[in-house]
């Protein structure tokens, strides 16, 4: 079967005008081959959201915005997007315009929100703008302006009472007394570098004199030990004492008791006179008998 040539010329211009469409369409991010389902949200500011800006559900593209376009004349702004039907969600998702970059580049995700009913196309989603990193720095740094501003105003005021305060009278005493301490300071430096002098010429007199506070430590070191030897003596004389002044012992019975003095004396007298007989009569504790002489009877001599 042959073709005239208009029937091929026709099937040629519907192939490129259907070819056109479909490239058309991917060029505006919208595959042709692709069941599409369509939703809407209405927001005060797109945020620099455009025609072919990529929708994605946790960070995973799933669609493109297809229009923008205020929403019945107003200036509210009504964006259409499409998702493809692999995913559902309910009809309480939100969509939420967020930058995906710091170069500031925007997207369009789809939240997922647990409801009842699935979202099916042509519903309105509930919109939001995620603060981009722009609205976080600005919120993060204008209380610290605040501050700053505040410091330089309080500055500003101390530096403007100081200078009132700080006559020209009271800025030549300050100069005055800053001299006079550099003048302290060189003073003190000298005074330094005399002390270190006579140190140095006096070193070996220094070390004699050390020497000689240790040898002193050490006598006294013995001297305390001596401390130590009279203190236990001390301490047995009152032990002594206060056994004499107690009536205990036989020192106090020595002292204080007169039969022990009587018992003495009579003992001393006895001693004597047998020391006396012994003198005037020797033969009669020392003698020598061949034969067995009697003792002689002990007579007392009368002096």
């Amino acid at each position: 079967m042959k073709f005239s040539y208009e029937i091929k010329t026709a099937i040629l211009v519907l192939s490129g005008i259907i070819l056109f469409i479909i490239g058309f369409s991917y060029l505006k991010s919208n595959d042709v081959f692709v069941a599409d389902r369509i939703f809407y949200a209405v927001y005060d500011d797109v945020e620099g959201v455009s025609k072919g800006t990529p929708v994605t559900i946790n960070g995973f593209n799933v669609g493109s915005v297809q229009d923008i376009k205020f929403y019945k004349n107003t200036s509210n702004l009504l964006l259409k997007f499409r998702v493809e039907n692999d995913f559902v969600f309910s009809n309480k998702s939100i969509a939420q315009i967020y930058e995906t970059g710091l170069i500031g580049g925007k997207a369009l995700s789809v939240i997922p929100v647990n409801g009842e009913q699935l979202a099916k196309s042509g519903d309105t989603l509930k919109s939001s703008i995620a603060p981009g990193l722009t609205e976080l720095v600005n919120d993060k740094l204008s209380p610290l302006q605040e501050k700053i501003e505040s410091m330089v105003v309080s500055a500003d005021s101390v530096l403007i009472s100081l200078n009132s305060v700080l006559n020209t009278e009271a800025k030549l005493e300050i100069q005055s007394s800053i001299k006079n301490f550099s003048s302290t300071v060189a003073d003190l430096k000298s005074s330094a570098g005399t002390l270190d002098e006579l140190l140095s010429t006096n070193k070996t007199q220094i070390n004699n004199i050390i020497s000689n506070v240790n040898q002193t430590s050490n006598e006294l070191s013995g001297l305390s030990i001596v401390v130590d030897n009279l203190t236990q003596s001390s301490n047995s004389i009152e032990r002594i004492v206060n056994e004499i002044s107690n009536g205990s012992g036989s020192l106090n019975k020595l002292i204080f008791d007169d039969d022990l003095i009587n018992s003495l004396d009579a003992a001393s007298s006895n001693i004597n006179l047998l020391i006396k007989d012994l003198r005037l009569n020797p033969k009669r504790y020392v003698h020598f008998s061949l034969f067995g002489k009697k003792n002689k009877p002990y007579k007392e001599v009368n002096e």
